[in-house]
């Protein structure tokens, strides 16, 4: 008589918040489960990413009306299309970038040990990024921005993730995620920066030209 695995991995699709709250309190018990369970991009798409990804835009939206820019005493806050239109783009931009991320880690997989799936690297950049995603809900009071920083976590994410699904060898997975992530802060440079200049193309100086309020204390 033989004894079965006792701790077999599930292989049922995690809920949102099931899936949000086990890869930020015990990812590495999180990967092999995901590597496991059967998905497609599409379906992490519309039931992850495209929820979590407007936890930053929204709180920037409402941040921006509720509380405005503060600086030297004085509150400014932008019209409301500007809030929207930044918020919009931000969103778009966003779900364009994760796709691309993934299309960087599974090319870049062989370089270092790995094997090319591009299903696999898109699971590890969507849930990989839950943690930037997450802090994204500090931009709802914008003097707090700074705290957003706790998002940087999705980077060890990252590193965790790249050697269970995409196969890279442990010694390989720390270069292999520092190329990742210099890829990723080259991106986020060139997409802030297209966000910024559509804005900018659509309300000069921030707004000011379009009925923003300045407050005085």
């Amino acid at each position: 008589m033989t004894d079965g695995p006792s701790n077999p991995l599930p292989t049922a699709p995690a809920s949102l918040v099931e899936r949000a709250k086990n890869i930020i309190v015990s990812p590495k018990t999180e990967w092999p489960r995901i590597d496991a369970e059967p998905a497609s991009i599409q379906g992490i798409y519309t039931g992850y990413v495209m929820i979590l990804a407007a936890i930053g835009p929204i709180a920037s939206l409402v941040g921006q009306q509720v509380f405005g820019f503060s600086a030297l005493g004085i509150t400014y806050k932008p019209p409301i299309g500007y809030s929207i239109t930044f918020a919009v783009l931000s969103y778009v931009m966003s779900l364009i970038s994760i796709y691309l991320l993934a299309l960087i880690i599974d090319a870049l997989a062989p370089n270092f040990g790995g094997t090319k799936d591009q299903l696999k690297a898109f699971k590890v950049a969507a849930y990989s990024w839950t943690a930037a995603w997450l802090a994204g809900v500090f931009g709802i009071i914008p003097m707090l921005g700074i705290l957003a920083l706790v998002g940087l976590y999705s980077l060890y994410l990252l590193y965790l993730g790249l050697p269970v699904l995409m196969k890279a060898p442990q010694d390989k997975a720390v270069g292999y995620t520092v190329v990742v992530i210099l890829v990723a802060i080259v991106l986020w440079v060139v997409v802030s920066f297209i966000v910024g200049a559509l804005v900018a193309s659509f309300f000069p100086l921030g707004g000011l030209m379009g009925g923003g309020s300045v407050q005085l204390p």
